[in-house]
């Protein structure tokens, strides 16, 4: 029976870990330097990385802020609406199927969030 290949998953730690193993520099009395340009391209470029596999299908996690996986948007059809404002009736225009963005906040921010005494 053949293994099935298994998908390596996308993981933004390993990806920052990797990169400044790339870009930092040792100086002779054995500090490590990183150029501020250098630190900035990565940070983008891992940011971009995950955002592509996301578009993809991917669930990608980025420790502390969240999480972000496409979600599926239903097509809508054209009718007829009410403005609760004024009660006039508006046309409502048909909007096809698409792909968006959907970010999850981890429990630990959001409870942070919900806590007074961080106001």
């Amino acid at each position: 029976m053949a293994k099935k290949a298994s998908k390596k998953k996308y993981s933004f730690i390993n990806e920052i870990y990797e990169g400044i193993n790339n870009i930092a520099e040792v100086t002779k009395s054995g500090a490590v330097k990183i150029k501020r340009s250098d630190l900035k391209e990565l940070l983008e470029g891992t940011f971009m990385k995950g955002a592509k596999l996301a578009a993809g299908g991917e669930r990608v996690r980025f420790p502390v802020i969240g999480a972000i996986v496409r979600r599926e948007v239903k097509a809508r059809k054209a009718g007829k609406g009410v403005n609760p404002f004024t009660g006039e009736e508006v046309d409502v225009k048909a909007r096809p199927a698409s792909k968006k963005p959907r970010w999850s906040f981890p429990k630990s921010l959001k409870e942070t969030f919900a806590d007074k005494k961080h106001w």
